[in-house]
């Protein structure tokens, strides 16, 4: 994974608070989305990386491990214990672990297997327990999570090894004692504070091994497949949503139960728009005269683009209304409102033109509009 620094990406520093992130990211969102940039690549690809920056730094959990271990902290099943503890260990010079039933030294590739949280020798007791559940992070836009939308994904599952059905050993063979951890399934590893228990590596766990190794899964029991999945994600999800997936997770052998896949939402913010439970909020600029006078305007909303009424003498930050044009509620078939916030837009450059107009709308005021404020 290429080195590079997320914080950057944001142009922010690494003490910004969550409301800095989530700023940054809306302001270069507003710039680089592809919406705004039609089939240039460059924006599309810029949009892509902010879109992950933000993702990582928004997440609590995740910006704690990207800021203690770089994007390697961030890769499915690192074990973050496992790494702290071999920077320890090189710190030290290096320091010995016992096993149970032998002296030999703790192993580099069961510490990498621990570390890297694989589905590897010694992770699974192959053969007995239920189905395991999956989960996997969920990342949709605002407006697919309003809207609803279907999506392929490519997952990786945890099978029973077709060889050896989940055994982890050759088919055939006569089952033996473990001489590692004398049956328990268990070894002791580390001393002083490290020390602790861990499943036996060499037996995964069963306190039994069969006549040699299987090849195909290295003695684990199971191998990882990849599978695409089309999901239907309903309206009105929010954060944290957990979408069931039933008999898409884990099994542990060929016959035994299946458990079942999670989907955990993440929510992208919008550029423009801003979500709050039911209810969605939008900023729209108007005109001076279109806040005098008033007008009516045509106002995007998820549900497609409707006419809404400015009223004559309207503020900049009043709010107006849309009645049920916010996010819908499939168990009570009703929806939020959307809150369209007026901002009145003062030409940038209208030359001597515009100071006349100023001047004449000036002698409007029949009050100070700041004499109420007292501190």
């Amino acid at each position: 994974m290429a080195k590079r620094d997320l914080y950057a990406i944001l142009g922010v520093s690494r003490t910004a608070s969550a409301e800095d992130i989530k700023k940054a990211y809306r302001k270069l969102a507003r710039k680089y989305h592809p919406d705004i940039n039609p089939g240039k690549k460059e924006a599309e690809e810029r949009f892509k990386e902010l879109s992950f920056a933000y993702d990582v730094l928004s997440d609590r959990d995740k910006r704690k491990l990207y800021d203690e271990f770089g994007e390697e902290g961030l890769q499915p099943g690192f074990n973050p214990e496992r790494m702290r503890e071999y920077k320890q260990w090189s710190n030290a010079g290096g320091f010995e672990f016992g096993r149970r039933g032998g002296s030999s030294s703790f192993g580099f590739e069961d510490f990498f297997s621990d570390l890297l949280g694989g589905l590897g020798r010694g992770r699974q007791e192959a053969g007995v327990g239920p189905g395991e559940d999956l989960e996997y992070i969920l990342d949709l836009d605002l407006l697919d999570a309003v809207r609803g939308t279907s999506q392929t994904l490519s997952i990786q599952r945890p099978v029973p090894c077709p060889v050896c059905r989940g055994t982890g050993g050759q088919r055939g063979g006569q089952n033996t004692l473990c001489p590692e951890c004398g049956g328990q399934g268990q070894v002791r590893v580390g001393t002083g504070p490290l020390a602790r228990s861990r499943t036996c590596a060499r037996c995964g766990g069963t306190g039994r091994l069969s006549a040699g190794g299987c090849a195909r899964c290295n003695g684990s029991g199971r191998v990882i497949t990849p599978e695409h999945l089309t999901v239907k994600i309903p309206a009105g999800v929010d954060e944290g949503s957990r979408i069931r997936l039933a008999g898409k997770g884990a099994a542990r052998t060929p016959k035994g139960p299946v458990g079942d896949l999670y989907l955990v939402v993440r929510i992208r913010p919008h550029p423009y728009l801003e979500r709050k439970g039911k209810d969605l909020f939008l900023d729209l600029p108007i005109t001076v005269g279109e806040a005098v006078s008033g007008t009516t305007v045509t106002v995007p909303t998820p549900s497609g683009e409707v006419k809404l009424r400015i009223p004559p003498g309207s503020q900049s930050g009043q709010k107006l209304r849309l009645k049920g044009k916010g996010v819908p509620d499939a168990k009570t078939n009703t929806g939020g409102d959307m809150y369209v916030k007026l901002l009145i837009q003062i030409p940038s450059d209208g030359g001597e033109r515009a100071r006349q107009a100023a001047n004449l709308l000036e002698s409007c005021y029949q009050d100070n509009p700041r004499k109420h404020l007292r501190l």
